[in-house]
Order: structure tokens, then C-alpha cells, then sequence
């Protein structure tokens, strides 16, 4: 090799370590600005942030939540039975409910309780649960028919049933049904036979004898 040839050589290699050296320096200001100025239209999210898109989730979970609870109070409101009314006469008012059937509050053996109203049920009924606490024992091992099969139960005597101000002592009560709650009776024709009924289309009155 010629001392021409080596002096190319050597220029060369200075040209290509200066070209090294400026690409370096370009990439390191490079890497500076997008860690510190980064991109304008997109900014840099800070550590432990959350994209957009989570961020956004959780407010929408939490307006959904509260709608949801709104109308399920709004429907609780309007499906609730109405409460019935004495009338000056002592007539007791029953509202007829939006599933068709009549409820009203009342008490067993001074037990409080929600009763359904049912004419076509010989007695009043209660759960297990219910006799319990309002301290009816005893009674005649009796078989009720339901629509969900034959159950075994009790008869019992001597119950105090209330409605309203309408009072009537020495019922007959079947113990044993199920009617969901176990504060729920249902209310049939031990009770209901003492006063005489009148039903409209929304209305169902009780008036004493």
C-alpha cells in the first residue's frame, strides 16, 4: 500500500468515527426530547396513570349503578302495596295491588304481619317461623293442599287476628305453609267469615256485622 492509499485510509476512518459520533449525539438529543418534551398532540402519560379509555370506564360503571338503583327504587315506590283505609263507618278499604292481589298489614297473636287476602282459603295461614314467634303451639297435625304439593302442618285454635282496628279472637289458623317471607299470613275464611265482604274491580271492603 502506498503513503497515498494510507492517507486515504486514514481519512476514511476519521470521517466514518466523526459520522459515529454525530449520529450518537443525534439519537441521545433525541431520546432527551422525547422523554422530557415528548409529543405535543400526544402527552406523555405520568407513571401509574391510566389510559383514557379506564379512566372513563369507572365514571360510566358509577352512572349505570345509579340508574340502576333509581329505578329499582322507583319500581319498590310503584309496586308497593297502597295502605288501606278505615272509613268513618269502621268500613276497612283494601287497595287491590299491581299483581293483582289484595294486601293489607295486620297481627297475629299480636305478631305483626303482612297478610294476603285469599276467600277462597278456608283458614288463616302462617309459616313455622311466624307461629313460633307469636307463641302458637299445639294444635291438630292437618295435610294442606297447595299448588306445589300436599304439606304437613297444624291446626291450631284460640289465635287472636287482627286487621286494622278489626279484631277477632279464637281463629283457627294453619301453621306450616310457606309464603315466602316468613312474616308473610296468608288471610282466609276463619277470619273473613265474620264480616261481610264487598269487592269492586280495585277494591276489596270490610264491614263489620
Amino acid at each position: 500500500m502506498g503513503l497515498e492509499d494510507r492517507d486515504g485510509y486514514r481519512d476514511a476512518l476519521r470521517e466514518r468515527d466523526k459520522q459515529r459520533q454525530l449520529d450518537a449525539t443525534r439519537n441521545k438529543f433525541a431520546s432527551f426530547t422525547s422523554q422530557h418534551l415528548g409529543d405535543k398532540s400526544k402527552p406523555k402519560a405520568s407513571p401509574g396513570a391510566r389510559a383514557p379509555r379506564q379512566m372513563g370506564l369507572i365514571p360510566m360503571m358509577i352512572f349505570w349503578f345509579a340508574v340502576m338503583a333509581l329505578l329499582y327504587g322507583l319500581m319498590t315506590h310503584y309496586l308497593k302495596p297502597k295502605q288501606a283505609q278505615v272509613l268513618a263507618n269502621g268500613d276497612l278499604v283494601i287497595e287491590r295491588a299491581h299483581d293483582g292481589h289484595f294486601y293489607v298489614p295486620g297481627a297475629v297473636n299480636g305478631r305483626d304481619v303482612k297478610f294476603m287476602v285469599d276467600t277462597g282459603a278456608s283458614l288463616v295461614s302462617v309459616s313455622e317461623a311466624l307461629a313460633e314467634k307469636a307463641a302458637i303451639r299445639g294444635g291438630s297435625p292437618a295435610t294442606f293442599h297447595t299448588a306445589n304439593g300436599d304439606r304437613s302442618g297444624r291446626i291450631a285454635e284460640g289465635v287472636s287476628v287482627a286487621v286494622g282496628p278489626m279484631r277477632v279472637t279464637n281463629v283457627k289458623v294453619g301453621v306450616g305453609l310457606s309464603l315466602g317471607d316468613e312474616n308473610d299470613a296468608l288471610l282466609g275464611q276463619s277470619f273473613l267469615s265474620k264480616f261481610d265482604i264487598s269487592m269492586s274491580k280495585n277494591q276489596m271492603v270490610l264491614r263489620p256485622r
